[in-house]
């Protein structure tokens, strides 16, 4: 991995790097998918079907989209019984975690007759869109659809692309089945989002629509947005560990490498204090590239976006992460939970040599669908929140309306709308006149 001094004139240069990894830097794509969502908005199923015979070389009929209770059964006789059992373990981390974000209605009533509050509404129907192909994640059906479904959402429909035989993996089906998904269909790219988000003959309309995916999926998510919901316009994945010279090397080049074997887009950076660690950290990551199954995908990723960046001290390390913004941020010092305080800007945050960030993606419980390409300085982690709206509550006794009706008035008619401030008189009008009767 390239080793650099880290001053104003790299972070720069690495923050215009890590920048051109955006879905919105890829406008080359997006006079084709938007030519896609025109025809399954125009033509439904026969568009669907199209091109899912044309980007998944498999012909299906409108009567094969929504898979059967027989296929999920049969996915549940072909799946491995001791990753369903570890699944469910996830499952269950996954949800206790998920059930401590839920919030609840409140109301708030004062003597002098108000009543103001909020009311919690789940939404009513989401669509998760889960990758197929060479990606296969369970992990990701769980983490989107476990939020969802703690939410209250009455309908958890799914998406996923079929394989050349018409099928989805057993995996995703049974991840799905687990988290509590309503129905799945087999449709992927971005037809199937134009299919959530417009609605076929098979494939209802959704309220909201999550889930990773692909450039095409990516750009079809931010077409949609504002006809539908969505959770946000997902990156290649990202990692950045803040270390010392107390951290092992050999973990901080095997964390390094767990995310940078997802694609070849993938940024793995070191940000460090210590130029003998970060030298360490290089070779270890050699070693392991010598032995990992993935081996060419992580050497285009470290050449593309893997960094070791030395810094002349800690607070420099700091101010470079939360600039960064990482997708996930793992602090190996010698005292992490101090150097957490002052972090600002991460999706993630694992604390300490054993908190590796794949326990984030699999089994801690915390959602693994984060922010990217720098979002995290205003972007959040998926959570029950993404599932809810939010209701205002108004309610003046006509008393408590009149104690502040020439308050109202007078500010409606500031901003020259005498149609407000009608709309409070009319409701008193005639009343200084029968007041001046009674005084009389």
């Amino acid at each position: 991995m390239r080793i650099i001094d880290l001053n104003e004139t790299s972070r720069k240069n690495l923050l215009e790097e890590l920048i051109k990894r955006s879905p919105g830097q890829y406008g080359e794509y997006a006079l084709q998918v938007e030519a896609i969502l025109k025809e399954v908005k125009e033509q439904g199923d026969e568009a669907l079907l199209s091109y899912t015979e044309r980007f998944d070389k498999v012909r299906l009929s409108k009567e094969d989209l929504l898979v059967t209770p027989e296929e999920i059964r049969e996915a549940y006789n072909q799946v491995d019984p001791h990753l369903l059992e570890v699944m469910r373990k996830a499952l269950h981390n996954i949800r206790s975690y998920h059930e401590k974000q839920r919030r609840f209605s409140w109301f708030d009533s004062q003597p002098n007759g108000t009543l103001l509050g909020q009311k919690i509404t789940a939404l009513q129907s989401v669509g998760v869109y889960v990758p197929g192909g060479k990606a296969v994640y369970p992990s990701s059906v769980l983490m989107n659809i476990v939020p969802a479904k703690v939410a209250g959402v009455e309908q958890i429909l799914m998406v996923t692309p079929p394989g050349k035989d018409g099928k989805i993996s057993p995996n995703t089906l049974v991840a799905a089945s687990e988290a509590g998904a309503d129905l799945i269909y087999k449709a992927g790219g971005a037809q199937a989002i134009g299919a959530l988000a417009y609605g076929t003959e098979t494939i209802p309309k959704v309220d909201k629509i999550v889930g990773p995916g692909n450039i095409y999926v990516a750009l079809a998510k931010k077409a949609v947005y504002g006809f539908v919901s969505i959770d946000s316009i997902a990156g290649p994945s990202e990692i950045l560990v803040l270390a010392d010279e107390t951290a092992n090397p050999r973990f901080v080049a095997a964390d390094l490498l767990s995310q940078a074997e997802h694609d070849e887009m993938a940024s793995a950076i070191l940000v460090t204090t210590s130029r003998d660690l970060a030298l360490k950290v290089s070779q270890e990551a050699d070693r392991f590239l010598q032995k990992l199954s993935r081996r060419d995908i992580l050497e285009k990723s470290l050449e593309n976006y893997g960094y070791i960046l030395v810094a002349d001290s800690m607070d420099a390390a700091i101010d470079a992460a939360n600039a960064i913004a990482s997708e996930h941020l793992e602090i190996v010092t010698r005292d992490p939970f101090q150097v957490m305080t002052k972090i600002r800007n991460a999706g993630a945050i694992f604390i300490g040599e054993y908190a590796s960030e794949p326990l984030g993606d699999y089994f801690a419980g915390p959602n693994h669908v984060l922010p990217t390409n720098g979002t995290a300085r205003f972007f959040s982690p998926l959570s029950v929140d993404d599932f809810i709206k939010k209701s205002s509550i108004v309610y003046y006794s006509r008393e408590a309306l009149k104690d502040v009706e020439e308050d109202i008035i007078h500010f409606a008619r500031a901003e020259q709308l005498t149609a407000h401030a009608n709309s409070i008189a009319v409701r008193f009008e005639g009343e200084e006149n029968s007041q001046r009767r009674d005084q009389s």
